[in-house]
């Protein structure tokens, strides 16, 4: 089958596994009273969404694991995505049964959903480098533009595992900050992985576009129940797995600084809360009306529908500068 139609195919069976989810696993999550606990210190119009049922990521994480699962066994590339998506959604679930089933507000300790983030990180790098000659060297982008082949640092092995950890830390505590409001994560996160399944075709690496095609598959379908106004959440399950999928596919491809130009969105939110945090301290002023930054665009009187259009759509954007900046690279 020509590539492009087990692409094709991958992104449909995730969506449509997802998408026939929905209606079994929402009144499933209902029944458990698996449902969203809203702060009282966020946006006061938030407050209505107390009891949406959460954990849905299970749902596009199913059909992930299907279409990928099928058609990526033969890569050995796009298996080890897949398994980082697993792993790192399988501690999003834990954190998530803890707080929603076990009623353990908390959920995991940060520094276990670190170690188990950084674990899976050094495993991932550790095959990378060792079974498919990924090498040790970071790509910078747009450097083809000034040098012919484009200009690389290598970092060194013990070096390059300590960056490769950074990007998976990164990644997906990224998505997991821009998981607040309604199909947001997944709205950013489908277009993000549309745009590394071009970079993994242009790289070479089929069994990433396959993984990263059900990744956006997955997306697309979750957001059927998941817009506003949302009838699931994906949670930390749902949330930590993308970011995790993003950040395996970026390292495989050699592309994990494209991955900060791409990925925009997630960077300004994660900047809005460590220089939120920093003013505060320091200073003991409020830089944004409130973070992570879409929320500071909420108390703005930015209606949701209208702040998930204007991130997506930078999104995009970001997504056709990034790709652009593999411009005679390689």
């Amino acid at each position: 089958m020509p590539e492009t139609l087990i692409i094709l195919e991958s992104l449909a069976i995730s969506f449509a596994v997802t998408a026939l989810l929905g209606p079994l696993v929402i009144p499933v999550l209902k029944r458990l009273k698996f449902g969203q606990n809203v702060r009282d210190d966020g946006p006061a119009s938030h407050l209505a969404k107390t009891g949406t049922p959460t954990m849905g990521g299970v749902m596009f994480l199913a059909g992930i694991a299907v279409a990928g699962g099928i058609l990526s066994l033969r890569h050995p590339d796009g298996f080890l995505v897949l398994a980082t998506t697993l792993g790192i959604g399988f501690i999003g679930f834990l954190d998530d049964f803890i707080k929603i089933a076990l009623k353990r507000p908390l959920g995991l300790r940060a520094r276990e959903k670190i170690t188990g983030q950084v674990l899976v990180g050094l495993l991932l790098a550790l095959l990378s480098v060792s079974t498919l000659g990924r090498g040790t060297d970071v790509i910078i982008p747009f450097s083809g533009l000034f040098a012919p082949g484009g200009v690389s640092i290598d970092l060194g092995f013990w070096g390059y595992m300590l960056f490769a950890v950074l990007v998976i830390l990164s990644a997906t505590n990224g998505v997991n900050l821009t998981d607040g409001l309604d199909g947001l994560a997944a709205g950013v996160t489908a277009i993000v992985a549309v745009a590394f399944l071009l970079i993994s075709l242009m790289a070479g690496k089929t069994g990433v576009a396959l993984v990263m095609a059900s990744v956006a598959g997955g997306c697309m379908g979750f957001l059927l129940y998941n817009r506003h106004p949302a009838r699931v959440f994906m949670g930390d399950t749902g949330s930590l797995a993308l970011g995790g999928a993003l950040g395996a596919a970026a390292i495989i491809t050699r592309s994990e600084l494209f991955l900060i130009i791409i990925g925009i969105i997630y960077v300004a939110e994660a900047l809005s809360v460590i220089i939120q945090v920093f003013s505060f301290q320091v200073f003991h002023r409020r830089v944004f009306r409130m973070s992570p930054l879409h929320h500071h665009f909420e108390l703005g009187n930015w209606s949701e529908n209208r702040i998930v259009l204007t991130f997506t759509a930078i999104t995009l954007v970001f997504s056709v500068l990034g790709i652009a900046g593999l411009y005679r690279l390689g």
